[in-house]
């Protein structure tokens, strides 16, 4: 079952995150291009693919909402996977140009980069912008189990150290111009780009790697042994086993099959799985639950002593 109300706070967490990531990469464009600092040229880039990743994941949240149809049995939410698998090789293909550009910096071309307030400015003001935004994601994140908004949290929360980063090979170079013999310090710009590639490509790895293990349909660590517990947590439950977990999106589709007293009328065997699912639910918010009841084979006592004579 959808939540409107909280499909429409999803979106507007996604839509936040497009406003701000428009204004961060123009402001960082301008100022780049104007101080010729590679550093904040690298972070333009890098705002540009948050932008791109923000949209994709602000269309995917609006996708993976869809209620299930004749073509999509299991809904909509393997999209949100698919949206972070695109914004994973797009960070991946930026890093790639970063350190290209970087490397022509640090031993090949001389380029002089301005470090005006405008550079410290616009790096202050994306510090403070990406910490924002990245609350505001990862608050309903957590409240709505969506793994889209979780990977555009998180990489939001990486763009706070590296814009640190940039900052500190801005000040490097401010150095330089006063104190004679530290001439390499003017190099710190293309340093604190490769940093950022670095930190970058870090993130990238770890966000494909879940991406990837969701579209496997790859159960996330414990979450079985968590369902049979809770399953086995309600009365006239006996075993449980064949527990199948699918995550899809912020949904999670799951299959178990119990054994009860074989004894028990058929409305006794349904209260049971509504009791099951109940308690699945409870540490599985966003779960479609089916539950297969088996009868417990009959317990065969040994023969009496008296019998056996």
């Amino acid at each position: 079952m959808i939540d409107p109300e909280g499909q429409k706070e999803k979106q507007s967490a996604a839509l936040s995150s497009v406003i701000a990531a428009i204004g961060l990469t123009t402001f960082k464009l301008i100022v780049g291009i104007l101080t010729n600092s590679l550093g904040i040229l690298a972070e333009a880039a890098h705002s540009g693919l948050d932008l791109v990743a923000a949209a994709m994941t602000f269309f995917a949240v609006r996708v993976s909402g869809r209620p299930a149809d004749d073509k999509h049995l299991f809904g909509h939410g393997k999209v949100e996977n698919l949206s972070a698998l695109f914004e994973t090789l797009l960070l991946l293909a930026t890093s790639a140009w970063i350190i290209y550009e970087a490397i022509q910096r640090l031993f090949f071309r001389s380029v002089k980069v301005e470090a005006s307030i405008w550079s410290f400015v616009v790096m202050g003001a994306s510090i403070i912008i990406d910490y924002t935004r990245s609350r505001i994601l990862y608050r309903a994140a957590r409240k709505y189990r969506s793994q889209a908004l979780e990977a555009d949290a998180l990489h939001f929360s990486t763009d706070i150290w590296s814009s640190s980063v940039v900052i500190l090979g801005l000040i490097g170079i401010t150095i330089a111009r006063f104190v004679p013999g530290i001439e390499w310090m003017y190099k710190a710009d293309a340093i604190a780009a490769l940093l950022v590639a670095i930190i970058v490509i870090y993130v990238s790895i770890e966000l494909g790697w879940r991406t990837i293990s969701a579209l496997l349909d790859t159960a996330p660590k414990g979450l079985a042994e968590t369902v049979e517990k809770a399953a086995l947590s309600v009365d006239g439950v006996q075993d449980v086993h064949a527990v199948r977990i699918r995550p899809s999106g912020a949904h999670t589709f799951i299959d178990l099959h119990i054994t009860m007293d074989g004894k028990q009328t058929l409305n006794d065997a349904h209260d049971a799985t509504e009791k099951v699912e109940k308690a699945i639910h409870a540490v599985v918010l966003s779960a479609d639950i089916t539950v297969h009841v088996e009868p417990a084979p009959p317990v065969t006592l040994p023969p009496s002593p008296s019998k056996a004579k």
